[in-house]
């Protein structure tokens, strides 16, 4: 089966996909792909990419002369995940998505502590 989608990313060999990841982030959503491991490789090979989530004001339903700025998933990453899914067979069962809000969760407080002593090192220069 041709996969489109994922040979336009540069993805080239689809058959070795083993699963991916989705998370956001403030304005993008990131796709992360693993490679099965090869024979002598220490860690599986992994492909990121980020897209950018696109804005659009929406009429509130509560108030008819109120909008508000909504975020959408792009439409490349929607077709990249459909393919994703034929291609792994990806299942959303309820333990699978609450390890990937928790995996989310660490990812967040990883940046977070980051930036955090970023700004404590910046303030001790001072």
């Amino acid at each position: 089966m041709e996969y489109n989608s994922l040979k336009s990313l540069g993805v080239k060999n689809t058959a070795d996909i083993e699963k991916y990841t989705l998370r956001s982030e403030l304005t993008q959503d990131v796709l992360k792909i693993y490679h099965t491991k090869k024979k002598g490789e220490l860690f599986n090979r992994s492909e990121k990419f980020k897209f950018p989530r696109s804005k659009r004001m929406v009429r509130s339903q509560s108030n008819p002369n109120e909008y508000k700025e909504m975020s959408e998933v792009s439409a490349v990453l929607t077709h990249v995940l459909a393919e994703l899914d034929d291609i792994t067979n990806h299942v959303h069962d309820e333990k699978t998505v609450k390890e990937q809000i928790l995996s989310d969760l660490r990812h967040l407080e990883k940046v977070v502590q980051s930036k955090i002593s970023e700004i404590e090192e910046k303030l001790d220069r001072i």
